[in-house]
């Protein structure tokens, strides 16, 4: 997990954002779980104003809900919003797989093989914070390749709900382990600029998220109190 540490003043509320992103996405902070802003306040070494704004762009991000009477709240997806949250995901994904594989350039595909090499010392290490940082900028290099603004835009819209449950399939070694293979892959079919083997490893990549997420809901793994009785 991320060591959270003290925060200089250059960027504030960017940083505090970062940090807080970090924290969501690795479980530091529970679904479902308030915000509880004096506690983050002295945790983050920032005053109120800085962890507000943070908090008002990662509500933008999808990454905590604003409720009324509440405060920010981190989200808690149910297995309905997994459902479909997921099965917009893959289409955006595969959708990303197939336009960058025909756009990409070759600078760009430089920069992702040299992610993956990255990536895959992280995964040697079993840096699991650090693999899943590479693994998302990977999806963001390949979505970035398919050169569409609007795909982009609502990509990013709606896999920031859902990157905290990402990042927990990965907890499991075969399912890491098949996530690394399918990445393997992925590179191998943009170097060929195989754009509908790209469309169709992106959208299985995602199918088995979808899956691996699911089982780790209904096992109570993810929300303790999803768990049957």
């Amino acid at each position: 997990m991320a060591e959270i540490v003290e925060i200089t003043r250059l960027g504030l509320h960017d940083q505090v954002a970062a940090r807080l992103r970090t924290m969501l996405v690795e479980g530091l902070i529970q679904p479902g779980a308030k915000l509880n802003e004096r506690e983050l306040c002295e945790k983050l070494g920032v005053s109120r104003t800085p962890l507000r704004e943070a908090i008002k762009l990662l509500a933008a991000e999808g990454l905590v809900d604003l409720l009324p009477n509440r405060g920010a709240i981190a989200v808690k997806l149910t297995e309905a919003d997994v459902l479909n949250t997921f099965e917009l995901l893959a289409t955006l994904e595969g959708m990303s797989g197939e336009l960058a594989a025909e756009r990409i350039t070759d600078a760009e595909l430089s920069e992702i093989q040299a992610l993956q090499y990255e990536m895959m010392a992280c995964y040697a290490r079993r840096d699991l914070s650090g693999y899943y940082r590479i693994n998302a900028r990977i999806h963001a290099a390949i979505n970035n390749a398919a050169r569409n603004p609007v795909l982009t835009s609502t990509y990013r819209a709606i896999n920031a709900r859902v990157q905290s449950l990402r990042f927990r399939t990965n907890q499991n070694e075969a399912k890491w382990a098949e996530a690394v293979r399918e990445h393997e892959l992925m590179v191998e079919a943009l170097s060929r600029h195989d754009s509908q083997t790209m469309r169709h490893l992106l959208v299985q990549h995602l199918t088995r998220k979808r899956d691996a997420v699911l089982e780790l809901l209904r096992a109570g793994e993810i929300y303790p109190t999803a768990a049957k009785a």
